[in-house]
């Protein structure tokens, strides 16, 4: 039986001591459990045994079973960390990731909304019942701080300053997101006339549910394809559409990355770096259809 001793420690770690969210912890040990299974088939009960020649044969593994480059990539990631926090609490002579090359993962461009299909998608919600007056608020708020699904179905009404148009959120590390009027306007008009009707007694979320509960994420996908097909956007939105939207259009009207980075909740700025090259590719793909010596 394989020993998962270290996969405990360190799931104590990456949650006490790197704050990492809920989603990042789960893939981190998704992975290094994943190893563990196959060292197990190949008659090794412990990470103490490992070399680069396991590592090797591990990522052949992967891609023999067909495996994207872009998954591969990850799984070598996941398995650097955890070999260098080990060999930092001493478990390890040597990381057995050091001699492994990174795979370059297949990217694929970005899936942005348009400024014009963005005020089509909000404008589809403004009706005057209940319902529609909660998914103004919703997507109003997705599109103002950029935030993830998960960040947004753990809202609490407490975490909504409406006077200083902030928000606080994040799993681990919680951080402050401005929202602009139209946002602030759409949350307050939800909170005054809706959301005590809709709610549960004693329920803290910001956005419910028509069963009065907090909202789930499979909820919020769905009310975002029912708005984006009344928009006729002929796209598979997903609220990552939309926070990838964000970012790219607050970099292109003059926000600075370090600042995006710090909305984002990104922990390294080379993820943020990302919108920026999606930018300046944007701006290429109209350079080159519209310029009349392009």
């Amino acid at each position: 039986m394989f020993d998962t001793t270290w996969i405990c420690e360190y799931k104590e770690y990456l949650i006490s001591e790197r704050k990492a969210t809920a989603n990042t912890v789960a893939s981190y040990i998704r992975d290094i459990t994943q190893f563990s299974d196959f060292l197990s088939g190949c008659g090794i009960n412990s990470f103490v045994y490992v070399t680069d020649c396991e590592v090797s044969s591990y990522l052949s593994h992967l891609e023999e079973k067909g495996r994207s480059s872009a998954t591969v990539s990850r799984c070598i990631a996941s398995l650097r960390v955890f070999f260098s926090r080990m060999l930092q609490k001493g478990y390890l002579d040597i990381n057995p990731t050091l001699g492994i090359a990174t795979v370059v993962a297949d990217k694929k461009p970005l899936q942005l909304l348009t400024d014009e299909e963005i005020v089509r998608l909000l404008e589809q919600s403004h009706s005057s019942d209940a319902k529609s007056c909660r998914d103004r608020a919703i997507l109003e708020t997705l599109y103002a701080t950029g935030i993830r699904v998960s960040e947004l179905v753990t809202l609490n009404v407490s975490d909504v300053n409406l006077t200083t148009g902030l928000i606080s959120c994040g799993n681990g590390r919680v951080r402050l997101v401005p929202l602009y009027l139209t946002a602030v306007k759409a949350i307050s008009c939800y909170l005054s006339s809706v959301r005590d009707c809709m709610a549960s007694p004693g329920e803290l979320a910001l956005f419910v549910n028509i069963s009065g509960n907090r909202m789930t994420r499979q909820g919020l996908w769905k009310i975002l394809r029912i708005y984006a097909e009344k928009a006729r956007i002929d796209k598979d939105i997903t609220p990552q559409m939309l926070r990838h939207s964000f970012a790219a259009h607050m970099l292109a009207n003059g926000a600075d990355l370090r600042s995006l980075q710090e909305m984002l909740g990104h922990a390294d700025i080379s993820s943020t770096q990302v919108y920026a090259r999606a930018v300046k590719q944007q701006l290429k793909d109209v350079y080159n259809k519209t310029h009349p010596r392009a």
